[in-house]
């Protein structure tokens, strides 16, 4: 079994994925080779021709017709990001080449993510830190609140939303899901609730969790119309994409200070320190690091391993990503 790491060696994923005891995992698999030169297809295609598996990062190339015009030895690709959708190909399936990607351990992460967001703004965290730090102590109990007993409206139905679900039953929280392509079925074996529409999601919740994918339907989905169904004193959070809100509009409900928000992404990474949604306590911002954190990244590409001896051996795999699921996923970025 030949092992191809594709990542260069200035990749930052290289760097935080492919530890030592990575490294000793695969070698246990087979022979490793690693990519020595620049993230290209002059330095990965002569790996990739010769490899039965090989190991991708963030900001790897297509496997197109170019990069696997010869793979003829090559049956899967591991993938230590979340998202496959800027890797696969028509023509990599169509090859009967098989994807894993950490996509369940990265969604996981940002659920945790989600519920640290979420206690921070209602707790007032922040605020009530810097006053401690700077002014000796903090007294305004009116301005804390609690996740317990809340209604949580999720907008889609993902990975990260199902894993957010069952963190937020120690809460007795109260979930709804506006997700027209998830399935009566899937909401109940979760126990949540449908929305018929977005305002209905946003008006009867007091905090939002937006897990919708980057896509073009989603573009400027929250805007000033679907920001005004929200509740006085709702909470919006978003660690999906930052396409999916009219970030003027959001400004604009913050400066109110009708509502309060958490955003881990933006349409302009890193923010622009001129953005509207800078200077207000009200709103937390965070650089796109709900998750995974980094006390996981050798824990995903050791989970990949075993993986890979799984599928050595023949058996079903966990992380594996299907073609019809891995089109509908956001692009990494």
């Amino acid at each position: 079994m030949n092992i191809g790491i594709l990542m260069s060696p200035e990749d930052v994923a290289r760097k935080i994925f492919i530890t030592e005891a990575a490294v000793k995992a695969f070698e246990k698999l087979g022979t490793v080779t690693f990519n020595q030169g620049e993230n290209s297809p002059e330095s990965v295609i002569p790996i990739i021709n010769n490899s039965d598996v090989v190991v991708t990062g963030w900001g790897a190339l297509p496997m197109d017709e170019k990069l696997l015009a010869n793979a003829d030895k090559l049956k899967l690709v591991v993938h230590t990001g979340g998202s496959v959708a800027g890797l696969v190909t028509d023509y990599m399936f169509e090859k009967g080449i098989r994807v894993l990607s950490a996509n369940k351990i990265f969604a996981e992460s940002v659920a945790e993510g989600t519920i640290a967001y979420i206690l921070a703004a209602l707790r007032r965290i922040p605020m009530y830190n810097k006053e401690v730090q700077e002014h000796g102590w903090g007294m305004d109990w009116a301005k804390n609140r609690g996740l317990l007993d809340r209604s949580v409206g999720l907008l889609g139905f993902g990975a990260i939303a199902r894993y957010l679900v069952p963190m937020l039953k120690p809460f007795r929280c109260k979930v709804q899901v506006y997700d027209p392509y998830v399935s009566d079925e899937m909401l109940e074996s979760y126990g949540v609730s449908r929305a018929m529409s977005i305002e209905e999601l946003f008006s009867q919740n007091t905090i939002i969790s937006v897990h919708i994918p980057k896509q073009p339907e989603t573009d400027d989905l929250i805007n000033k119309k679907t920001l005004s169904y929200l509740q006085d004193g709702a909470l919006l959070i978003n660690t999906a994409r930052g396409n999916c809100i009219v970030e003027e509009d959001l400004a604009a409900e913050l400066k109110s200070g009708r509502i309060s928000a958490v955003l881990d992404v933006y349409k302009e990474e890193p923010l622009p320190m001129d953005s509207s949604l800078r200077g207000m306590d009200n709103a937390i911002l965070m650089p796109h690091h709900g998750g995974p954190t980094s006390d996981r990244y050798e824990f995903v590409t050791l989970t990949l391993a075993q993986e890979v001896k799984r599928f050595i051996a023949g058996e079903a795999l966990e992380h594996e990503i299907p073609k019809e699921y891995a089109v509908k996923m956001t692009k990494e970025g």
